[in-house]
């Protein structure tokens, strides 16, 4: 029986993992600051520590490894509050290592990174080798994390894995909160009859991947601990454009979609389609979950919770 940190636990991909870790027998310990996490999101078999991830001491209790998956996740925030998200994404992952190192702890650390490395990336589908220039401060620090690492890996001797992850969507993403995707936020409306917006034309593609994926993905990397502090992309390799998304959705929850087309966002990006081929290779990773089953577990869920 191992005993895993995840830092993040209680929030939308965390308390995924957390269950995965549990289901398969093995201890889970939470850090997590609650600012977007919930405790109800936990078994009660997880143990939940309230803080940050600038506490040393907390990130000291680790012992067989580290998920870190505590983060702003919102481009948002990078701009309205470009200092703490920096504070909290990139010099709280170099804090996770800094504790790890001053303790003498060698144990993995499977972290999250995200697309958002890639920016504006002419090359689709895209793969990890591509020159890597970040649109957003979330995006830089990410990138940032994944410099870090190797520093981690290479200098101290600790094992890292890093995992970019694309559009995740799945059950517990709430669609009220700022940090949502677009998948959530059209499945709640469109279950209720009510009218959704496209900023631009909706002919903007993204990968979406869900959030079962994500957690094979975490866990098969904490298992193979591969060498080199890699990255590697979380994708299906399928691009959906926010058109076809809402028309799906539609099918599903019997509604036709109300759409009201709003100018497009600055800066957004046209397109992102990731590469699988690295991750395949080199961890196993099965087929994705199709879009049309994996939006199945979002509505189901907006049943259970209304």
């Amino acid at each position: 029986m191992s005993l895993w940190l995840v830092t993040g636990g209680a929030g939308f991909i965390g308390s995924h993992l957390c269950d995965a870790l549990l289901a398969a027998g093995d201890q889970v310990r939470v850090l997590d600051d609650l600012s977007t996490g919930q405790r109800a999101n936990l078994p009660p078999s997880a143990e939940l520590q309230v803080g940050c991830l600038t506490d040393p001491a907390a990130v000291a209790r680790a012992t067989d490894g580290v998920f870190h998956l505590a983060a702003i996740a919102s481009v948002e925030m990078g701009v309205q509050q470009w200092a703490r998200t920096h504070a909290v994404n990139l010099s709280g992952t170099i804090g996770i290592f800094e504790a790890l190192r001053r303790h003498g702890l060698r144990v993995p650390v499977i972290y999250a990174s995200s697309a958002a490395v890639y920016g504006d990336c002419p090359v689709s589908p895209t793969p990890e080798s591509v020159i890597c220039r970040p649109l957003s401060a979330y995006g830089a620090d990410k990138f940032g994390c994944e410099h870090h690492a190797r520093v981690a890996t290479h200098v101290h001797g600790i094992p890292t894995a890093g995992f970019r992850f694309f559009n995740v969507y799945g059950p517990r993403q709430n669609p009220k909160s700022p940090y949502s995707g677009v998948i959530s936020i059209f499945c709640e409306r469109l279950r209720a009859g009510q009218p959704i917006q496209i900023f631009g034309d909706g002919g903007q593609t993204r990968d979406f991947i869900h959030v079962s994926d994500i957690v094979a993905a975490l866990m098969a990397g904490m298992r193979t601990r591969a060498d080199g502090a890699p990255v590697f992309n979380v994708c299906t390799g399928r691009a959906v454009s926010v058109l076809e998304l809402a028309e799906t959705i539609g099918s599903l929850t019997g509604r036709a979609p109300d759409i009201r087309f709003q100018p497009p966002r600055a800066g957004e990006i046209r397109h992102s389609l990731g590469d699988r081929t690295a991750i395949v290779s080199a961890l196993g990773i099965g087929e994705p979950v199709l879009l049309r089953d994996g939006l199945r577990t979002v509505l189901s869920w907006l049943d259970q919770v209304a």
